[in-house]
């Protein structure tokens, strides 16, 4: 059916300067890979993340890979990684040899805690994935702690997160590895895909180029004339002498000049949806049923607006809302050991109650930015009739 207001692919649209950057690109990129915009992106997001060093990928799942394979999983190794969340978040690491231990999340801010991660950890745990999850920074300083403590490796999971901080410090830039996401639906979006890595060890950071582009390099001698033997080599790119196998990540040289004019506006951008949710929340203020995680400060960009409905009644409220109301809300995100890619990789068990609490209980109302003011007013005058008809 057609809905009012659909739960959009798209999270906002393009102003005038940021199309014509794109325009420029493509009349004036030089190749349309691995060039100066791919560069400019780069050191701008440095510059606004202050992370150590930046490397665009053609989206964060690709990030995720390359995050999985600088862990060096050897048999045995595990790795802990929340059982709410998209499921990019944890299938690289199972292709990277190490096997999942499921984190809860706490149920009132829907993302992994300290306590949560501390009760998966053995003596076999490499490493921890930390999802920003619906745009809320995770506790990071005290995870930290417990990451020294036992000596893991700490992936930050951030696609959803852009621009959330922690006591003025950007989510993303505690861990080893920092994933961002420029997908269609994310806080900002380079045409569709797109993503960032972000490194902490200068030492990793030196071969992330010959991994993310097939094992390019230069020769490491001098020649007399440049084609001899051929224009470049191609080698294995190492990690403390051990060999990793490359792959291509790239991402296009218009998607990296976009991304660089829109780094200018993310903040503003969250603050806007910021303001909504809260608006949207507080015009809820008189239904204790729908339980949401409010938060008035930059630790929660408010990627995504939802709520615990908390009188077994969400699937009635969802339905009037669709069929009735033209708002079409959506589920998200189904317990990853539920679902029968894991279960088949011997990855179905988990103890995560308000993991499968939550997500039973959940719903996830339409939020893009590009949503007019219009629409934004008449999901709340829905939400309330179909609130009200249900007391």
């Amino acid at each position: 059916m057609a809905y009012k207001i659909p739960f959009s692919g798209r999270a906002h649209t393009y102003t005038g300067e940021e199309i014509d950057v794109a325009l420029q690109a493509m009349q004036h990129a030089i190749p349309f890979t691995q060039g100066a915009y791919q560069d400019e992106f780069q050191e701008r997001f440095c510059e606004y993340s202050r992370a150590a060093h930046a490397f665009a990928l053609c989206n964060a799942t690709a990030a995720l890979e390359l995050s999985a394979q600088l862990c060096r999983f050897k048999p045995g190794d595990e790795v802990i990684i929340p059982a709410h969340t998209f499921t990019a978040s944890a299938y690289p690491f199972l292709k990277k040899g190490g096997r999942i231990n499921w984190a809860d999340i706490d149920l009132h801010t829907r993302v992994v805690t300290p306590e949560t991660i501390r009760k998966c950890i053995t003596d076999r745990t490499k490493a921890v994935v930390v999802v920003h999850l619906y745009g809320y920074a995770a506790d990071m300083p005290a995870i930290m702690e417990v990451a020294r403590d036992h000596g893991l490796i700490v992936i930050e999971d951030t696609a959803q997160a852009l621009g959330s901080r922690i006591e003025g410090k950007l989510a993303g830039t505690f861990g080893d590895y920092g994933v961002y996401s420029f997908h269609s639906h994310k806080n900002i979006t380079t045409l569709g895909e797109g993503g960032m890595l972000t490194v902490r060890d200068p030492d990793v950071a030196s071969i992330i180029p010959m991994l993310r582009h097939n094992g390019h390099c230069a020769f490491d001698y001098e020649r007399e004339r440049y084609w001899i033997p051929a224009m470049g080599s191609v080698d294995l790119p190492e990690l403390h002498g051990e060999p990793l196998w490359p792959s291509n990540y790239c991402l296009g040289e218009v998607e990296c000049a976009l991304g660089s004019k829109l780094l200018e506006r993310i903040d503003r951008m969250n603050q806007e949806k910021r303001e909504r949710a809260l608006r949207f929340i507080d015009a809820m203020g008189d239904f204790p049923e729908l339980e949401f995680h409010r938060v008035d400060d930059d630790r929660h960009n408010y990627h995504l607006l939802v709520a615990r409905v908390t009188n077994g009644k969400r699937d009635t409220i969802m339905q009037m809302l669709a069929e009735d109301e033209g708002v079409q809300c959506v589920v998200q995100y189904y317990p990853l050991y539920r679902y029968d890619l894991y279960r088949k990789a011997g990855q179905g068990e988990a103890e995560c109650p308000n993991t499968d609490d939550f997500f039973d209980n959940m719903i996830s109302f339409p939020f893009h930015h590009m949503m007019s003011d219009e629409d934004f007013e008449t999901m709340i005058a829905a939400t309330r009739r179909v609130l009200v008809s249900l007391h």
